[in-house]
């Protein structure tokens, strides 16, 4: 007998910014790094940090806290790169840790809601509830779509 692909929850990775945590999911991911050294490139705005040499191949780096207007990231041992592609472009963004992946039924899944007034809110795709967490489901082509015409 074969397992059915399960359609009514959607797979994401956790992670965490500024006690807040967000979820991307993992078909857009292609890995977890830990910090490594990063290569500053001139003339870029202050959320590209710049590139690291990733198995060969060049990729841009930005601070997603910075991105998003949530400040500097404190760099430390539990933060992490991940690695996103999407429309062919792969991409990492600097976390303040990466906390596991989950399972989220989509019926959890709620609109983004409209009292959140700050720069963030046209970056996320909507808020799932689990348990007691809330975690925040980013529009990952909108949070990355300035970095096409710059890095």
């Amino acid at each position: 007998m074969t397992e059915a692909v399960d359609v009514q929850n959607l797979k994401v990775v956790v992670f965490q910014l500024a006690d807040k945590e967000y979820v991307i999911p993992v078909t857009h991911v292609q890995g977890i790094e830990k910090l490594t050294h990063i290569t500053r490139v001139p003339k870029t705005p202050s959320y590209v940090k710049g590139v690291i040499n990733l198995r060969g191949v060049v990729t841009p780096i930005i601070d997603l806290r910075n991105r998003l207007g949530l400040g500097e990231s404190n760099l430390n041992e539990a933060s992490r790169i991940i690695i996103i592609t999407l429309e062919e472009m792969n991409v990492g963004v600097i976390v303040d840790s990466a906390n596991d992946v989950l399972d989220i039924p989509t019926d959890s899944i709620e609109p983004q809601p409209e009292v959140v007034g700050g720069f963030e809110e046209d970056y996320i795709a909507g808020v799932a509830k689990l348990d007691s967490r809330l975690l925040i489901l980013l529009h990952m082509h909108l949070v990355l779509n300035p970095i096409k015409s710059g890095v």
